[in-house]
């Protein structure tokens, strides 16, 4: 079959448990967490990441145990390093952005010990409880509000707000969560990160106005909005996770705040047996904006200094994170196919007569995106054991004025230019783009690294260049 597509439906073999069984799934869906898998991965996720039942049947398909190590390079917000903990593996994980990172290290780390977590929670909810009640605000799950403030409201310092999408959060939930997050910063360290974690789950989710469909935006302003009580279920069930976890919990779980394309000094040679991941798409979707008003508020991101830093440690996947001393490309300057579609986005454009800088930048970003990922198959080869196997969750677009872009096949090929072996495509689900309306392939690539063969001469040379230390 072309392109290495094999001819397999995930929808038809899902993984509940320990076993297999083939279920009436409907494609919707497929990437949705099943009841039995919520606990810890609830905790706090992506809007669209990746379920773990996918893991857990690349797993099973690689022929990975416990004497075996994982990495998830992209790791976004833990799914593979719990999922893997969860079954007893040795996993890694490697993320760039803040806050996903400090999510799936805490959604890791299982040595709290639940009633204590509990009665900390419950003091930690007193104090901010007792501060709103001495400013004349009540905090109840009735939104019941008498009268006004018999203080100022707090706000965020101009450079913090700045950050935000507009109306991210209204003025009175803003001034509740800022009283919480400080009773919460004066916690006992050893549980502050699962306190945290809970805190930013309910600012997204119930405390502000944003809305996830899946792209993030704001939907009705909140008056007000009670912010101790949710905070407080949200860790309840953090506990009531964690009691029967415990016992597991020594199996080893590691999460670098790090760039997937630079994995030096992270990892030994040699030493992975297994990837499963997702990296972003090619498409205008900035994930920072996916997680910026809890990035905001956590101080994981302080200035549009802060911002730009954690744009340039990310692949480049749409406009908003493409700077001008981006070179990534040139790991794909030799790449037809990639070259034809950057220039055949650059002439729709020129037909369209689109102009505004994001859309100049369109066939730039195609290819900056690939070269990044190529960037990273390069780099991790010399981690991969010989006969690693590497599952990588990806999906076509047609983001960009419409012109097609097969991920999973064009990924292929430039691992396949770097020594791995292409095993095959298979078929996750189908998903409706926005621009086409047309039904979009999520595919999983699958590569094998036989082992043995170093970089050629060509990559090589780039490695030298962006690592300044021999290979």
């Amino acid at each position: 079959m072309a392109h290495g597509l094999l001819p397999f439906d995930f929808a038809k073999e899902i993984e509940v448990g320990e076993h297999a069984q083939i279920p009436s799934t409907a494609n919707g869906e497929l990437n949705k967490l099943f009841p039995e898998d919520r606990g810890v991965h609830e905790w706090y996720r992506f809007v669209l990441s990746f379920p773990p039942h996918l893991v857990r049947h690349y797993l099973r398909r690689f022929g990975i145990s416990g004497s075996r190590r994982v990495l998830d390079p992209f790791c976004g917000t833990g799914t593979t390093v719990v999922e893997c903990k969860k079954l007893g593996i040795v996993s890694v994980g490697v993320e760039a952005n803040p806050m996903a990172h400090f999510a799936s290290a805490t959604k890791t780390n299982w040595r709290p010990e639940p009633g204590r977590l509990l009665s900390l929670a419950e003091e930690v909810g007193q104090t901010a409880k007792g501060q709103l009640e001495s400013e004349g605000i009540e905090d109840d799950l009735l939104f019941r509000f008498r009268g006004r403030p018999a203080i100022r409201l707090r706000n965020l310092p101009p450079e913090k707000l700045d950050l935000l999408l507009a109306d991210s959060i209204s003025p009175l939930p803003l001034h509740k969560a800022l009283v919480l997050f400080d009773s919460i910063q004066a916690s006992a360290p050893h549980y502050r990160g699962h306190l945290l974690l809970a805190f930013a789950k309910v600012l997204v989710s119930s405390i502000s106005n944003l809305r996830f469909g899946p792209e993030v935006g704001v939907g009705p302003k909140k008056e007000d909005s009670p912010v101790i009580g949710p905070w407080l279920d949200a860790v309840r069930t953090i506990a009531e996770d964690i009691r029967p976890l415990r016992k597991r919990g020594r199996v080893t779980s590691v999460v670098h705040l790090a760039d997937a394309r630079d994995l030096r000094h992270l990892l030994e040679p040699d030493s992975i047996d297994a990837v499963i991941t997702s990296p972003p798409y090619p498409n205008e979707k900035d994930y920072t904006r996916t997680t910026r008003l809890e990035s905001v508020l956590l101080g994981f991101i302080r200035s549009k200094a802060d911002l730009r830093a954690l744009k340039q440690g990310l692949v480049r996947s749409n406009t908003r994170s493409v700077y001008k001393s981006d070179d990534d490309d040139k790991w794909i300057v030799e790449h037809p196919e990639i070259q034809r579609i950057a220039d055949a986005i650059e002439a729709r454009r020129l037909q369209l007569g689109k102009t505004s800088g994001f859309e100049r930048l369109y066939a730039r970003v195609t290819k900056l995106y690939f070269g990044g990922m190529a960037r990273h198959f390069a780099d991790l080869r010399r981690y991969l054991r010989p006969g690693a196997r590497l599952a990588y969750v990806v999906g076509d677009q047609a983001s960009y004025l419409r012109v097609m872009i097969r991920t999973g096949q064009l990924l292929g090929q430039i691992a396949q230019s770097l020594g791995y072996e292409l095993i095959g495509i298979d078929l996750f689900r189908t998903r409706l783009a926005t621009a086409t309306r047309e039904q979009l392939r999520e595919e999983v690539l699958l590569l094998r690294w036989p082992g043995g063969r170093g970089p050629s001469p060509a990559d090589k040379g780039r490695l030298a260049n962006e690592r300044e230390e021999p290979l």
